[in-house]
């Protein structure tokens, strides 16, 4: 089966913004103007924090992108401790620590992430991810359920349900899902790739075909060569018709 890896979330952190009004000359107004200077002097220290904030972010980001992970992480350790409230650094941080296999600290992580905003599809759809490699897949599908119902187009999520489903022999289930993912996008190879799976599992040569047939159309190369090793294909791996496909 092909899984569909992290998604690596973004989002800016807002830079305050604040204006302050002439003085007045009575001793009221004069000291009404005092604790107006005093909040503005607050105001660009937490605005000189939170830009802080947003560099160690990017920067974070940055090294994700390059694999950096370790340093990755401290970066990202460095903006929580600035701004604790950043569900974009607590994701991308649980997505480091999942590159790294660390998939316990990762679903801390999320977790967080989840705690500030519960709405953050990301933070659902990777803590599926964690999960999966953690073999708990029914609480994987629980985590993509929730992806998917804030976000009903993230076909990824589809797309990882239905490994979780078939890892927990539940064929039917799986192929439905990956039916779904392939209704927001025609061209999911991954999609028809671990729909050939399940349907293989089953023993089922015809729609195992069919659908790695519509696999290899899209991305020839790829799955001619998985599929001669992968052993969800065990079961009808030796047959001819399918040994012709892999030609």
């Amino acid at each position: 089966m092909v899984f569909r890896h992290c998604f690596v979330a973004s989002g800016l952190i807002a830079v305050l913004a604040f204006g302050c009004s002439g003085g007045a000359n009575s001793s009221a107004e004069n000291t009404t103007q005092v604790v107006q200077e005093s909040n503005v002097t607050q105001l660009f220290i937490e605005a000189k924090a939170t830009q802080k904030a947003e560099d160690f972010f990017h920067q974070g980001n940055n090294l994700l992108d390059r694999q950096n992970y370790e340093d990755a992480i401290k970066a990202y350790d460095k903006a929580i401790a600035i701004k604790v409230e950043s569900p974009e650094a607590w994701i991308n941080r649980g997505i480091a620590l999942t590159s790294l296999q660390r998939y316990q600290d990762a679903l801390a992580s999320y977790d967080k992430a989840i705690a500030i905003k519960p709405d953050k599809y990301e933070a659902w759809y990777n803590r599926g991810i964690a999960l999966t490699s953690l073999q708990r897949y029914q609480d994987a599908i629980a985590s993509y359920d929730r992806a998917i119902a804030i976000k009903p187009d993230k076909y990824e999520a589809l797309i990882n349900r239905g490994i979780a489903l078939t890892k927990l022999h539940r064929y039917q289930d799986a192929i439905a899902s990956y039916n779904k993912a392939i209704a927001i996008k025609q061209d999911l190879h991954q999609a028809y790739y671990n729909k050939a799976c399940s349907y293989a599992l089953q023993s089922n040569l015809e729609l195992a075909i069919e659908n790695l047939d519509k696999a290899i159309k899209l991305v020839p190369d790829k799955y001619k060569k998985l599929a001669k090793t992968d052993p969800d294909f065990s079961k009808v791996r030796s047959e001819k018709q399918f040994q012709k496909l892999l030609q």
